[in-house]
């Protein structure tokens, strides 16, 4: 695994990274240069689970996570120690806390049986991904590899493990300047997961050649200028993406803006 070098770090919360869009952008690539390097090539679809496993040697496990708030589920869960989690019991029809083992990532299988939630499942994974490369010693006091980061740190007793629920995955919340340090970490794992899924040395040939391919040359589309190119950023180009990546429109949208490939509100009126 390509290790991330953090140049800055927020050392009054566990050594939480301070990392740009860019730097994530670059990291996602490297990591992309090592693990499949055809990706890098042309636009194609990432194992999300092959990654996890075979890449970062992690645990994959599939189950009905439970949660009070069903209208914010829990789309997956990272395990940096063993934990228990509630999960739900379809066959008994009850809730039970199971063991969850330390370098695990447990994917809702609402999402990862589902064939129509597989571009969810695949970035929820991802995500998952960018919390572990990331974010590992914030949550153990150790880097990736189990060696000490700074035995001579006073580390805050975090609990250790993350629960991304659907506000977190995908998430709009990338125009929010002013976060607290679990909301950046919940960002970097998310621009993450659209760097790595979508990486832009092929991304944005694709979409430059798409928009020409539909008759817009210029850089960016400006939304509620034209209907037709606003039908073209919000429904054209997030579903040619969606095919050649694998990723959902809504993740699409997102890249879209965080490229500059569209201003303004990306909705249809």
């Amino acid at each position: 695994m390509i290790p991330l070098k953090l140049r800055n770090v927020d050392r009054e919360n566990n050594y939480t990274p301070i990392i740009s869009n860019k730097e994530i952008d670059e990291y996602a690539e490297a990591v992309l240069a090592d693990y499949k390097p055809k990706l890098l090539r042309k636009p194609g679809i990432i194992d999300h689970e092959n990654f996890l496993e075979s890449y970062l040697g992690m645990n994959v496990i599939l189950h009905h996570i439970y949660s009070e708030d069903s209208e914010h589920p829990i789309l997956a869960v990272t395990a940096f120690k063993d934990i228990e989690i509630p999960v739900f019991d379809e066959e008994n029809e009850c809730v039970s806390d199971v063991y969850i083992p330390a370098r695990s990532v447990v994917l809702n299988n609402i999402i990862a049986e589902a064939e129509e939630m597989q571009p969810v499942a695949r970035f929820s994974g991802m995500h998952e991904a960018g919390h572990s490369m990331m974010q590992w010693h914030v949550f153990t006091g150790q880097t990736f590899d189990g060696e000490e980061f700074d035995p001579d740190y006073d580390w805050d007793d975090i609990y250790p493990a993350v629960c991304c629920r659907r506000e977190n995955i995908e998430s709009k919340v990338y125009l929010k300047k002013e976060r607290n340090a679990k909301q950046w970490r919940e960002h970097h794992a998310d621009y993450f997961a659209g760097a790595i899924t979508m990486p832009n040395i092929t991304f944005m040939k694709f979409v430059r050649n798409l928009m020409r391919s539909h008759g817009y040359y210029k850089d960016a589309i400006t939304m509620g200028v034209d209907e037709d190119w606003d039908i073209l950023a919000y429904d054209i180009l997030p579903d040619a993406i969606n095919e050649a990546y694998g990723v959902s429109k809504q993740a699409a949208r997102i890249k879209l803006k965080t490229s500059r490939f569209v201003n303004g509100v990306l909705q249809i009126q």
